[in-house]
């Protein structure tokens, strides 16, 4: 690699490192391109990104970051995942790792915490963005139509008892 092109890298990752709100680390070896693009794909749908640093270079960019904590698991054939949704990259990467045994997850950080691999997967586990997002909107729309609800439901009881009335008068 070219000095230019290591500094372009350094200058992305540098990037990267002060935007994204999660990072995980993983060990790749073994697995094949076809894998990799699938793994590619999955995580672009999720709205994260997946990519092969060297790791002399990823941590030059990791230091004095938040996530610098991450610059000890940068050992042997590694690829980081990040995204600025903090579930999106664990959820795929652990999903991932499932049917994969190849993708070996070796931690990660989120802002200045570090986490291991159970905190990975803890992560993993938790609701997207969009799904709390979702689950909000529900629990604010539910007692507006309640209350729509209750405003109507006195007219309508009147409607129906002045509806009985003029059925009676009718069959008198």
């Amino acid at each position: 690699m070219e000095r230019a092109a290591k500094r372009e890298l350094v200058s992305t990752l540098n990037d990267v490192f002060n935007t994204t709100s999660v990072v995980v680390v993983a060990h790749y070896a073994g697995l094949t391109v076809a894998d990799m693009q699938k793994l590619r794909a999955q995580m672009k749908q999720a709205g994260a990104t997946v990519k092969v640093a060297k790791n002399s270079l990823a941590k030059i960019a990791l230091e004095g970051k938040d996530v610098a904590s991450i610059s000890d698991l940068m050992k042997g054939p590694t690829l980081i995942a990040y995204s600025s949704d903090p579930v999106a990259a664990p959820k795929v990467a652990v999903d991932f790792a499932k049917g994969n045994d190849k993708l070996v997850i070796l931690g990660g950080a989120m802002g200045t915490t570090a986490l291991n691999v159970d905190g990975v997967r803890a992560l993993a586990t938790l609701p997207s963005l969009d799904e709390l997002r979702g689950k909000l909107v529900g629990l604010i729309q539910a007692p507006a139509t309640k209350i729509a609800q209750l405003s109507t439901a006195p007219a309508a009881k009147l409607a129906r008892v002045f509806g009985a009335y003029a059925k009676t008068g009718e069959a008198a």
